[in-house]
């Protein structure tokens, strides 16, 4: 069975809700994590993503400056000199359908629902350290593959023809050494 250490992994947590950010801090504390960074907005985080360089982000949807939406497609620049592979889990209370799509469509690499669970927040963490997605380059899209399933079956107008947008495989995610054991 596959063990995810997560002392050796960096985390940021943006959030213009103090209380959140430490609802958040104290669960990733709780998993072990030691490196756990916050912001407050979404020009902050974005310097503290340049700075501290997590290895993962949670970012909620409406903050001020630049919202959760405007800051991931700012990460996930294909052609940046930082990360732009970094997992991402959008953290906000908008659950509507057309919310997780446009999240989806931005690059967000997991969405979570407010209020958390202990529970769903780990779910979301292993998802992304042990079952990373490739990453697709597109003319309009760049980020982890939104497909989630894959049906052999389908013949729709959007079928895939190659994987020539694939740009990493699942192996891409940059972890730190001996994260996952």
């Amino acid at each position: 069975m596959m063990r995810v250490d997560f002392s050796k992994l960096r985390f940021l947590v943006v959030d213009d809700n103090a209380h959140m950010r430490r609802i958040v801090r104290t669960l990733l504390h709780g998993f072990g994590a030691r490196e756990v960074y916050e912001a407050e907005d979404g020009a902050a985080g974005l310097e503290m993503f340049t700075t501290h360089l997590p290895d993962i982000i949670i970012v909620d949807w409406s903050m001020p400056i630049f919202d959760g939406i405007e800051l991931t497609s700012m990460i996930r620049r294909p052609d940046s000199a930082v990360n732009p592979f970094v997992p991402i889990i959008m953290l906000t209370g908008h659950s509507e359908k057309s919310k997780v799509m446009r999240a989806r469509d931005a690059g967000v690499t997991e969405f979570l629902c407010k209020p958390i669970s202990a529970k769903s927040l780990h779910q979301r963490l292993l998802n992304c350290v042990l079952n990373p997605r490739a990453f697709i380059k597109t003319r309009d899209y760049f980020g982890p593959d939104r497909r989630r399933n894959i049906n052999a079956v389908y013949a729709g107008p959007e079928r895939r023809q190659s994987e020539t947008g694939i740009v990493a495989d699942s192996g891409s995610l940059r972890l730190r050494d001996g994260a996952v054991s």
